[in-house]
Formats: C-alpha cells, structure tokens, sequence
C-alpha cells in the first residue's frame, strides 16, 4: 500500500493496465474487427459478391428449405449432420452442407457446403476456402494456436485486469470531464498521456460494457464451482437442463424416414405466422434417432439467441423450445452476450461499436507507450535503458506495428494464395502470424523512432494494397462497390484505405533518424555551452 489512497490507485492502475496490455491490445484489436465479420466473410468470397439481396426474404424461406431438403435427401441421406444456413441481411447467401465421415485424429467432421442464389436456387461456383471474419472472431477469446480451455482463461483474466485499470483509472482522474477536451501537442510523455486521457473518456461506457459483458460471457470458465457443486454432471448438465433444445440424441443405425420438412414448418408458423428462420439443423438424419432444430432470428431483440425449437425428425413431434420462456437470470446472460457481440446492431450502432473499439485500442495503445516513454525520459545521458524497458519497447513496436500489418496481409494472402491449395484457409491465417513474426524481428533489431517510421511505411504500403490487390483480381473494385451500393464490400476497401492514410500520416509526424540525431547533437551542444558558462 503506498502513502497515499490516490498514489495506491496510481500504482494499481499502471500495473494491472501494462502487465498484460499486449495482450487487451490483440483482444481489443481482434474484437473491433469483428464487429464487421460477417461482412469480411463476404469479402473474402468474391465468387458470391453478385448474389443480390432478396426483396422478399423471409417470405422465400419456406420454398428454400423445402428445395435443400429434397437436395440432402438425395446428396448425403446417412450423414450425421445437415445444415441450412437462411440468408439474412448482412448475407445475401442460401447455403447447405452435411457432415462427411471424420476421419483419424480429427476433432469434428468436416462439413460439405453448397451455396446458392436464393433468387434462382441456382447453384454458384464454389468460394474459396476460407476462414473470413470469423478467424478474428475466434483469435478474440481462443488466442489461436492455443488450447481453446487455456486461452478462454487468460482472456478472462485479461478482462478481469482491464476492468480493475478502467475502476481505478476513473478513480485517479481528478478531472474526467476536462480531460476529455484537454491534448497538448508535441509535449512529449504529456501529449501521449492526454491522448490516453481523451480516447478513455470519449468511450468510456463503452469500455465498462464490452469489459464486463465480455467477462459475463465467459463467467463459467472462473466461476463453474456453483454449478459443479448443484449438478452431478457439472456445467454440462446445468446447460443441458437451461438449453434442453443441446440434447443430442444418439446416433443409431436403425433407418427410419424423416417427416415431411413441411410439417415442422407448419407448426413453426402456426406459433409465429412471420417466423425468420435463421438457419436449420438436422441431426441422424434418416434413422429412428433423428432430430431437427429450427433457429429463429432475433430482431432488434437485446437477446443473443432467437427461439429454437427441436422437433422429432420421425415423428415431427415438438419436444422441446428454448427462448420462449427464459429465467430472469438466463435472460440476463443472453443479453449480456448480445450487448458483447453487438450482432443486434443496425449498421449506424455497429458502426459506433467499431468506433468505439478503435478508441479502445488507442487507449491500450498510448497506455503502454506513455509508459515507456515516460522511463526513456528519465534515462540519463550516460545510462543505458533496463531490460525492462528494451522488452516493454520492443513488445510495443511488435504489438501495435504487427497486427495491423498482419490483418492487411491476411486480406491480400486471401486474393493471392493459389485456389486449389491444400489447406488454403489454413494458410491464410499463416500468412497473418508470419507478418507478425515478421515485425516482431524487426522489433527486436531496433526501437527508435525511425524504425516506428519505416513500419509506418510498410504498414501504410500493406493497407493500400488490399484495395488494388482486390480490384486487379476480382470483378469489382472501390468504385465500382460504391456505385452498385455494395456497402459492405465498400465499406472494408474504404477501411484499408483510410487506415493506409492515417499510417502515411503517422509517418510523416515520426522525425526522421537524420531528424531526431540533429535534434540530438543541438541539445547536446546546448549542454556543453550552458556548462561552460
């Protein structure tokens, strides 16, 4: 404890926020990001970017299900697992798939996907493959390369300490409200620390909300001892019991016919004559165990999941719904992972939420860097810096230099990589680590200023290039989006290219090597002429 409350929360505040700031930064990054993952999945499949939206959508879906399920029962009728995705507003796209036999040493089967026009029922050329938005969807909470239980851990964990840095942050802020309108510029560690003030508290509720829904969502992970100590079976029990729609029945090699598709539909729209079906699964089917799971939209609804309903795929019996009738407490957690996931938003309010991520990231950012610019200024003329601060430096540049870099070069990894490549999607998200790696390097050679300058270069260079990589090898390009009023496509173009402005513009305020050595030897000469009187 230091002398002081104030002092104690100064020291709380700087700890807890750069012990693990490198990794909020990835988080906060991969998480902004994808807020936009549907529309990045699209993207990166321009075989489907003619598909237009229907104007009848969820009038169609009936006939749509209808069609697919007379394509699976003659493509895969013994598969495992069938699958419809619906189209829906951020997806124009009517796709199907089941699950092929798994093979050795492989945790889930891999899955068979058709994709058609939801217009004509017309089938489309196959998209490459591909992880799209959902690869920063899954590298914001699993890490990548790490064991999914480990990683969803230290991604708590790394909540819990941004929520401890945001509590005493307000508390250590004395004037919260004129900071908000307070940056002086080129005052060195005061100018970073009036940038980490401003982009704080012009988006501070949504730091308190995406922090702590974010930690709501993952709350069994550090807390599954009630559950543990209620239910014999533990937490699989408990969302068993809360989700009963989960249950799978097991597989049995009795064969039995399914019921007509149009039977289970007939019971969906006799409770909700405007249903929007979201997508549909298929369990056994074709066998005496079969299942059939109907997903509902949620609307403009503050609720992660829409009502479900699983049907016997024998008999069409309804036994069981989830949705309808929610517990206060299950309501709770649902919408607190609605409000995380921001998959609720109209584009206005996603956009904000991406904005909003943005300041998240600047916060981190000039967090880490205020700190190590604050000891380089205290260094002496003839003191080296500490390990600490050359690692602190070097995991800065590596950080909030390499993922940037590395998300550019997974979208251009996306137009290039050859089509036919084994494993492609794979690959792309090797592509995205290698550039990391590649500025991790860099980092570790040298930290100085123009070294954050020619990694402003290149990073700017990689932004600009998605656009012209995508133009010179799809059918489409920036204008040609924002004439046909493709938003999303348009949208990610105009991203890259604003972000290649702002590190074009982050370079030319970064003095030059030539520029900061002068500016040296002019203060050192200032020095030696004030000692000589």
């Amino acid at each position: 404890m230091k002398e002081s409350f104030f002092r104690s929360m100064t020291w709380l505040h700087i700890w807890v926020g750069l012990l693990v700031c490198w990794l909020l930064f990835l988080i906060f990054f991969a998480g902004t990001i994808s807020f936009f993952k549907d529309e990045i999945t699209i993207w990166a499949k321009p075989e489907t970017h003619h598909v237009q939206h229907q104007a009848q959508r969820v009038q169609s879906q009936a006939e749509q299900i209808n069609y697919v399920f007379a394509q699976l029962q003659q493509q895969a009728p013994n598969s495992l697992s069938w699958r419809i995705n619906l189209p829906e507003p951020r997806n124009p796209v009517l796709s199907y798939g089941f699950a092929e036999p798994k093979q050795p040493g492989q945790r889930r089967a891999p899955f068979n996907y058709t994709h058609l026009d939801p217009n004509t029922l017309e089938q489309l050329p196959e998209p490459r493959e591909t992880k799209g938005g959902n690869f920063f969807y899954r590298l914001h909470f699993d890490l990548h390369y790490i064991d999914v239980f480990t990683a969803r851990i230290i991604v708590c964990l790394a909540s819990l300490f941004m929520l401890v840095a945001l509590i005493t942050g307000i508390v250590i802020h004395k004037r919260i409200f004129k900071d908000m309108f307070s940056f002086r510029a080129n005052k060195g560690s005061r100018s970073w620390l009036d940038a980490h003030n401003v982009s704080s508290v012009l988006a501070l509720p949504f730091h308190i909300m995406i922090t702590y829904t974010g930690i709501i969502t993952l709350i069994f992970m550090l807390f599954p001892y009630p559950a543990e100590t209620v239910y014999e079976n533990g937490l699989k029990q408990m969302f068993e019991e809360a989700l009963p729609i989960n249950k799978r029945a097991k597989p049995s090699e009795e064969q039995r016919p399914m019921v007509a598709i149009k039977d289970v539909l007939d019971q969906i729209y006799t409770k909700s004559p405007n249903a929007d079906i979201s997508y549909v699964f298929v369990r056994n089917a074709n066998t005496a165990t079969s299942q059939i799971v109907v997903y509902l939209a949620t609307g403009k609804e503050v609720v992660d999941n829409g009502p479900r309903y699983l049907f016997n795929g024998v008999t069409g019996e309804l036994e069981a719904s989830s949705g309808e009738d929610w517990s206060a407490s299950a309501q709770f957690y649902d919408s607190m992972t609605a409000l995380h996931s921001g998959r609720l938003a109209e584009p206005l309010l996603r956009w904000l939420y991406f904005f909003c991520g943005v300041a998240g990231c600047a916060m981190i950012a000039t967090g880490c860097i205020m700190w190590a610019k604050r000891l380089r200024e205290r260094l002496k003329a003839e003191q080296k810096p500490s390990l600490g601060l050359k690692l602190v430096e070097t995991l800065n540049l590596a950080t909030l230099m390499g993922l940037p870099l590395a998300t550019a070069a997974f979208f251009i990894a996306n137009r290039l990589l050859p089509l036919e490549l084994a494993g492609r999607a794979d690959k792309e998200i090797l592509v995205f680590f290698l550039a990391w790696l590649a500025m991790l390097v860099v980092a570790v050679l040298g930290r100085e200023k123009h070294h954050w300058r020619y990694c402003a270069w290149l990073n700017a260079a990689a932004c600009l290039l998605v656009p012209v990589v995508n133009a010179l090898t799809t059918d489409g390009n920036w204008i040609t989006y924002l004439l046909t009023q493709q938003w999303a496509l348009f949208g990610i173009d105009s991203a890259f290219i604003c972000a290649g402005l702002l590190f074009l513009l982050q370079s030319k305020k970064i003095p030059s090597h030539k520029t900061a050595t002068n500016k040296a030897k002019l203060n050192k000469n200032k020095l030696l002429k004030e000692q000589q009187g």
